[in-house]
């Protein structure tokens, strides 16, 4: 038994997801978020108006106008461009720290819960190792040792992100295991592995991808923070979090160097999170009916 979705089903989420208007909001930022993006892997710095790494003393410190929409910053680099080319390096760590979580989390905990006994209580201890320290301290040690780098902030986040979606696995495949079309899978002979694959699996989607999405704010602004400590992208590669802490000594006569780019994280985050929550509603039976 595997999950589908029928056009009804489709239909009874987007009607529920266009009556809630922050998740209209989620769903217009997010996906111009991916959006951009996918503009900037295609075309680059063609898209922006300013080249972002263009050093220009004689624009230092402009206030947003319309020349510059958001200003510029110190080195008279427009800030506006520098927050567009950004977006491709921040959409790759926030999606690859939830993917390589939910596809390593998913297969582990699920394989643990529905096999029981001495692998799932060691699997938990492992997982209580992981989960007892933040996630964020953690990030942070790790991204030390390894040092600065985009790979490394995505490598560092990825040590202690995985534990949650492990477990929320694990409780589905508990909760499955002993449902009438496993025991019917059993009955037919179908082998343990396979069952796990194709049956428990499938049914453990919804819900982590609804986590997911919420999850993916979460990491872009954990990513923002290792970057704001120097250990993520490194001048003159534009990245949000390296933005804010560029900008922070010139606070108060040059507030929109920092602000801007801390707005930008903020909307982003913010956006997948309203978007998780329209999602939780649309597969929650009480508001389905």
């Amino acid at each position: 038994m595997g999950v589908s979705i029928d056009r009804r089903e489709i239909t009874v989420i987007l009607t529920i997801l266009r009556r809630d208007r922050l998740s209209i909001f989620g769903i217009a930022v997010a996906a111009a978020f991916i959006a951009t993006s996918t503009a900037v892997v295609i075309l680059g710095s063609k898209l922006v108006p300013y080249d972002p790494t263009q050093v220009n003393m004689m624009l230092a410190f402009q206030a947003p106008s319309f020349q510059h929409l958001f200003g510029t910053d110190n080195l008279g680099r427009d800030i506006f461009s520098r927050c567009v080319i950004a977006a491709p390096i921040d959409a790759q760590i926030g999606f690859s720290i939830v993917g390589i979580s939910v596809l390593i989390g998913t297969v582990l905990g699920s394989f643990s819960g529905y096999i029981g006994g001495k692998v799932d209580e060691t699997f938990m201890r492992i997982t209580d190792v992981f989960i007892s320290v933040p996630t964020l301290v953690l990030a942070v040690v790790v991204a030390v040792a390894l040092g600065p780098g985009v790979e490394h902030v995505i490598e560092a986040n990825l040590v202690g992100w995985w534990p949650v979606y492990a477990r929320l696995a694990r409780a589905g495949a508990l909760s499955l295991k002993e449902s009438q079309f496993i025991e019917a899978a059993k009955v037919a002979g179908i082998s343990r592995h396979k069952i796990i694959l194709k049956h428990v699996l499938p049914n453990n989607i919804s819900p982590i991808l609804v986590y997911a999405t919420l999850d993916i704010g979460n990491a872009i602004l954990y990513a923002s923070v290792l970057s704001y400590l120097g250990l993520g992208a490194q001048p003159p590669q534009a990245e949000w979090g390296r933005m804010v802490y560029d900008g922070q000594v010139y606070l108060v006569n040059a507030w929109w160097i920092s602000i801007i780019p801390g707005v930008v994280i903020f909307a982003v985050a913010l956006a997948f999170n309203l978007l998780g929550d329209a999602l939780r509603d649309a597969f929650d039976p009480r508001y389905r009916k």
